[in-house]
């Protein structure tokens, strides 16, 4: 038995486990996989799922290219249960554990197709460079009442008080109070599985949170992420609430963010190579910042991966709209936060709550890892209101796709085929949402044009 199967053996039956939920992030950042009786799990060996569940659309389709990225007999993907990554499912009737796999071929080399595997490969970059990035995610979310029709438009749910909240209410603890059974739960939920949270605010939203978490390893809090939107789900729904990671539910209503801190730790001295022992930035701090300027333009789409992303960010919503970087300033895209030099940081501001953690966390530390290697230089930091500015970044999800393959050395550390594959199943969500007539044209246009 390897040390691996037998750290997961003893924790199973350490906690009494009956069901294994097998959890593979798909390319949307959700789970898909198995459930097997914790005993079938312990004696079948590694399971197995077909490797086309990893580039179907948001709508349960494929695309016209499909055959182009998996093999045309359906083949299966082989399954490696991360034993890092075993938890209790808080929410289940009886003793459940989830353990999240990285995927495989059938020869032993990771899945190309694999979101997991996508974020691996670029932090073996970092670690043949002797360096750790360590990121800090902050996840903005929507508390919004039962909605089974989406002829209808979300509104939000009844707090405590039985009103609706209709106000701006950033940082009110009152309104946090309001669903307080609520956010007990979540925290609760979030212990039982290691989730590393800490601070809980309201946003700017009505019912809108944002959880922040603790810094640390990149894949580590990729995954967490993928557990707390599971987590917010569930708990929303034991209260009769819908919780939702769209980018823009609401269109009176500001966006939902999922904004990245992120810097980097010399393995060997441990320090933070952001900032010199003066408290200075340093070089490589500079090409991270204009890395990540000249790399978003080509990989916005997967900052912002569905359709309604883009309605996020859009002119004088809180969003980012250009490259501009400044210190301590939220209209930028890229914020460097005041702070002690060890704990000198970037915040990349423009993924959106509806993005695959895996990728966007690829995306932003490939940016900056480019940065480095080609000692990139940035604009000088921008002072004042950057979104008043002119939009530098694609503004629909169509034309972010078109500067996906603008650039070979992202296709070869991200990977030609996944690239190729994410192209072509966002195009396809595209093509399906722009056949969709909206209640605006028949409103304006009907009888007008």
């Amino acid at each position: 038995m390897s040390t691996d199967t037998q750290i997961i053996h003893d924790w199973l039956k350490k906690h009494k486990i009956s069901e294994v939920e097998c959890l593979v992030p798909d390319m949307t950042g959700n789970a898909r996989g198995k459930f097997i009786p914790a005993q079938q799990f312990l004696l079948q060996g590694d399971p197995k799922l077909p490797e086309s569940i990893m580039i179907q659309t948001v709508t349960g389709e494929y695309s016209d290219y499909h055959y182009d990225f998996v093999e045309p007999t359906d083949a299966d993907m082989l399954l490696k249960p991360d034993p890092a990554t075993l938890r209790v499912v808080p929410w289940a009737r009886e003793p459940t554990a989830q353990i999240i796999h990285d995927c495989f071929k059938m020869n032993g080399e990771r899945h190309p197709l694999s979101t997991r595997n996508v974020l691996r490969n670029i932090l073996d970059l970092y670690a043949a460079e002797g360096l750790q990035p360590v990121v800090a995610p902050e996840v903005e979310f929507y508390l919004v009442a039962k909605n089974a029709d989406p002829d209808y438009e979300l509104m939000p749910p009844k707090g405590r008080s039985g009103r609706r909240e209709s106000a701006r209410l950033s940082y009110s603890i009152d309104a946090v109070a309001e669903f307080e059974d609520f956010v007990e739960d979540m925290y609760g939920y979030a212990d039982k599985q290691n989730l590393q949270v800490d601070t809980l605010i309201h946003e700017n939203g009505a019912a809108q949170m944002e959880i922040n978490f603790l810094h640390g390893d990149a894949l580590s809090l990729a995954d967490q992420v993928f557990v707390f939107k599971r987590t917010v789900r569930e708990t929303a729904l034991k209260h009769g609430m819908y919780a939702t990671f769209m980018a823009k539910p609401m269109k009176r209503e500001p966006g939902s963010a999922m904004h990245i801190h992120q810097s980097l730790l010399d393995v060997k001295t441990g320090e933070n190579i952001f900032a010199d022992k003066d408290g200075k930035h340093t070089p490589r701090f500079l090409s991270y910042i204009a890395g990540l300027q000249r790399y978003t333009p080509e990989l916005i789409s997967l900052y912002a991966p569905n359709v309604n992303s883009y309605r996020r960010l859009a002119p004088e919503i809180a969003a980012p709209i250009n490259l501009n970087w400044g210190i301590d300033n939220r209209t930028t895209a890229f914020r460097v936060p005041w702070g002690p030099p060890a704990a000198t940081r970037i915040e990349n501001r423009f993924p959106g709550a509806d993005a695959n953690p895996y990728l966007a966390f690829a995306a932003t530390l490939a940016s900056g890892y480019l940065g480095m290697k080609q000692g990139l230089i940035p604009t000088e930091p921008h002072q004042g209101t950057a979104n008043e500015e002119d939009v530098e970044v694609a503004r629909t999800l169509e034309e972010g796709l078109r500067n996906l393959h603008n650039t070979p050395e992202l296709q070869d550390m991200i990977g030609d085929l996944f690239l190729r594959a994410y192209a072509a199943v966002k195009l396809d969500e595209f093509e399906e949402f722009n056949r969709v007539i909206s209640s605006w044209e028949r409103e304006h246009l009907l009888l007008q044009v």
